[in-house]
């Protein structure tokens, strides 16, 4: 089996992919992007109840390591296309969770997205942000719907965590692109220092 890293959220999704991932015997490590002050606490404690289950359930350690993302989505609003807002933060998270796979010396990359569910998810927006990275990225859920997550999830225990209160990412525009070319989002991180903010970001990350 091989090692990969997890993009983790607070939502019902990404628990369900990682244990889908888990139970296939695949070595995890955890990402999560704190997109505060976008959002409250309640994301990051969700993703530590989430992987204290997991963690117990499949014995395994699963790293956590905390990227600061807040400062990112500033930039991104300030400097280009709100649009394209949510693509471009994606690509941000590629890159960073593509950063600590080079420090964990994990080959995958891997996301609990499901085709079509939101904005970021279209085929096009996907291709668009994932084409940031060159490792190979894993979707476990994509030919899912909501419901069959949502039934998974209860049957694993992760649904009442994910369904607590709390504050979503209020950093997402008004009307979110779900259509994007790569030209297009290229010309928009011209308008931005990538790598700056991708090294601050990464040298401010924190392992819990």
């Amino acid at each position: 089996m091989a090692r990969g890293v997890m993009l983790m959220s607070g939502g019902i999704d990404s628990p369900v992919a990682l244990h889908y991932l888990l139970r296939q015997g695949h070595e995890m490590v955890a990402v999560h992007m704190d997109n505060r002050p976008f959002t409250d606490d309640s994301p990051l404690e969700k993703v530590v109840d989430h992987l204290t289950m997991l963690r117990e359930r499949y014995r395994q350690p699963i790293p956590l390591y905390l990227i600061p993302h807040g400062s990112t989505q500033v930039t991104l609003m300030r400097n280009t296309d709100r649009h394209v807002g949510c693509v471009l933060c994606r690509r941000f998270m590629w890159r960073s969770a593509e950063r600590i796979a080079e420090r964990e010396n994990a080959v995958f990359l891997a996301t609990g997205e499901a085709l079509g569910q939101v904005a970021s998810q279209t085929l096009s927006n996907m291709r668009s942000a994932t084409a940031s990275v060159q490792l190979p990225i894993v979707r476990p859920l994509i030919g899912f719907d909501k419901q069959e997550i949502e039934a998974v999830a209860k049957e694993i225990g992760t649904y009442g965590i994910s369904t607590r209160p709390g504050v979503c990412c209020q950093a997402v525009p008004d009307r979110p692109a779900t259509r994007s070319n790569l030209v297009q989002i290229l010309q928009q991180e011209e308008r931005i220092d990538v790598e700056q903010m991708l090294d601050e970001c990464v040298r401010k990350t924190v392992l819990l």
